[in-house]
């Protein structure tokens, strides 16, 4: 009898690798999508999540700050001293 055993279908072969990395493909493929050959670095991942999210965050601020000040401006009464007067309509 020989000694070698037959492949379990369980068990995944040592030569092959999963994704795309064992895959024969071009250059050009590898240069378009390099997100599918390259291992994820974690860091860099929670730092853009990070940025990503403030950016966000500070559009939100932004959008927020114009509502509230969209219906002021600035008024100078009889006796030349500045205030903040809200917008009011001549249709009223």
């Amino acid at each position: 009898m020989s000694s070698t055993k037959p492949p379990n279908e369980n068990e995944i072969p040592k030569e092959r690798k999963p994704g795309l990395r064992s895959v024969q493909t071009t250059m050009l493929f590898r240069a378009v999508n390099p997100e599918l050959f390259i291992k994820p670095n974690k860091p860099v991942m929670a730092f853009g999540l990070i940025a990503v999210t403030l950016c966000v965050a500070y559009l939100g601020y932004l959008h927020a700050t114009v509502e509230n000040k969209k219906d002021l401006y600035e008024a100078i009464d009889s006796e030349g001293s500045r205030y903040m007067r809200r917008k009011t309509s001549k249709w009223d």
